[in-house]
């Protein structure tokens, strides 16, 4: 299957007093899905939040696609809180699991989608033996644990290795992301993208996701095919 645009906010940065309105609002404004950063201050320094947290957005938030960035030590012990709390992709750190097959299995077997990201500083070569196995790969373009980061453009020969090796693969990226830095993220072949401040931040979210996915889509025939 071709790959299409998908524009997600991070919703890290929104009011978390409002969290339910401020999400569905971003749907509202054309958002494909919401990015959940989920942070233990031990793979990374922050703590964000947990299951409990999704489990009532989801209440509040029925149909948007939660794609769960995991930021956590021992991922595996979460798969099943955030299955239950109505995620829908559960995004992994390849650094922070010792066994990525079965990690995948146990999500699969939750009934998520699998993501599975790398850090600037781990070689999208290693994600080779598992990109069979999940529906997308997310190369960080800042360091995970904190929003507001500066774009890293040092990072686009990952994205565009990845797209030259799996043309069909939905390749994230995340942090850093905004109307000024996308056309080098489309340019290399990220079709998922993850955008914090830029949008949620905007006076006019729907506008700023417009040119996000202009942007994109304009890339995408460009792109390998096979």
């Amino acid at each position: 299957m071709p790959c299409t645009c998908k524009i997600g906010p991070s919703i890290l940065n929104a009011d978390l007093s409002c969290l339910a309105d401020q999400s569905n609002h971003l749907m509202e404004c054309g958002a494909d899905y919401l990015h959940l950063d989920v942070m233990d201050g031990h793979f990374v320094p922050n703590i964000t939040f947990g299951a409990p947290l999704v489990k009532c957005l989801r209440a509040k938030v029925p149909n948007a696609f939660f794609d769960m960035h995991m930021m956590v030590s021992e991922p595996e012990r979460w798969v099943k809180d955030m299955a239950d709390a109505g995620a829908d992709q559960y995004t992994f750190h390849l650094e922070a699991t010792k066994d990525p097959v079965a990690l995948i299995q146990l999500i699969r077997q939750h009934g998520m989608k699998v993501g599975i990201a790398i850090k600037p500083g781990t070689s999208e070569k290693e994600l080779l033996p598992y990109i069979d196995q999940v529906d997308m790969a997310l190369v960080m373009t800042v360091e995970p644990g904190f929003g507001g980061q500066k774009f890293m453009s040092d990072m686009m020969p990952k994205v565009e290795f990845l797209r030259q090796q799996y043309p069909s693969l939905d390749i994230e990226v995340d942090g850093g992301l905004s109307p000024k830095t996308i056309e080098e993220a489309a340019k290399a072949g990220a079709n998922m993208i993850v955008s914090g401040s830029a949008v949620v931040k905007s006076d006019d979210p729907k506008t700023v996701i417009m040119q996000l996915r202009t942007v994109v889509e304009s890339w995408i025939p460009k792109w390998p095919t096979t």
